[in-house]
């Protein structure tokens, strides 16, 4: 298989490591220099701070925003699995970008690294934006083949005035106007998304009682299983010393 069709077919999946890997070592974050609290003054002298918490959550909500004012233009076909479109979208995000759903992907990535800190956030940073830089690579260089096909001079022109990632200052005008889907329709086409953040915030929030909860139904379980004969006593020991401990 093409390695560009493994990445489109799975991109919903292919993070789950990467995920899996904020989610383990989220926690306290060192004061490292650009981590240290930013202390501002208000108009009353009142300090206030921003840690790392704030600025991941900063930016898990651009990049939401971004992915919610995409889909108000493209509308479901974003979450399509076969490679094209139905129809050549340049309005919206997509005068500015050919591709705001990856860059508000990539965006919330890094604000779900920030908001986990922990010891190796500094080290997990550059990691996820080298994998999602990788793999949108690929799905990116996947779909621009199958759009100039499909699309031809229409879609050449959208190419040489719209860049990949990096948004121009002003909105293309050249291309069609599609009128944008009510906010209502759009939540629902991006409530998998939502629920997605909701849930692996609510996982790095509470970790450590996900953690003892989890043990502890483990450990009752273990204890039942071999007071009924049904696990085998060096199996219960090996649970309870080296999993449980």
């Amino acid at each position: 298989m093409d390695i560009r069709q493994f990445f489109f077919k799975y991109r919903s999946y292919t993070p789950i490591p990467i995920l899996l890997l904020i989610i383990y070592h989220s926690g306290p974050t060192p004061p490292y220099i650009l981590n240290q609290y930013i202390k501002i003054m208000d108009s009353a002298y009142a300090p206030f701070y921003i840690d790392n918490k704030m600025i991941g959550l900063a930016l898990i909500a651009l990049g939401e925003f971004i992915r919610i004012s995409a889909v108000r233009y493209a509308g479901g076909a974003t979450r399509t699995r076969n490679v094209g479109a139905p129809f050549l979208c340049t309005s919206g995000p997509y005068s500015v970008t050919r591709n705001p759903l990856y860059c508000g992907n990539l965006i919330i990535y890094i604000g779900t690294a920030f908001f986990a800190g922990g010891i190796w956030m500094w080290h997990i940073l550059p990691l996820v934006a080298i994998f999602f830089i990788f793999q949108y690579y690929h799905i990116i260089s996947l779909e621009e083949e199958t759009l100039k096909i499909k699309f031809k001079d229409q879609y050449k022109l959208y190419f040489e005035n719209v860049p990949q990632l990096f948004p121009r200052f002003s909105p293309w005008k050249s291309g069609n106007q599609t009128k944008p889907k009510n906010l209502t329709s759009t939540i629902k086409t991006e409530k998998r998304t939502l629920q997605n953040i909701f849930f692996i915030a609510f996982i790095i929030m509470f970790k450590k009682q996900i953690i003892f909860i989890g043990g502890f139904i483990l450990w009752q379980s273990v204890g039942r299983l071999y007071n009924l004969g049904f696990l085998p006593e060096f199996l219960a020991l090996f649970v309870q010393n080296h999993i449980l401990k």
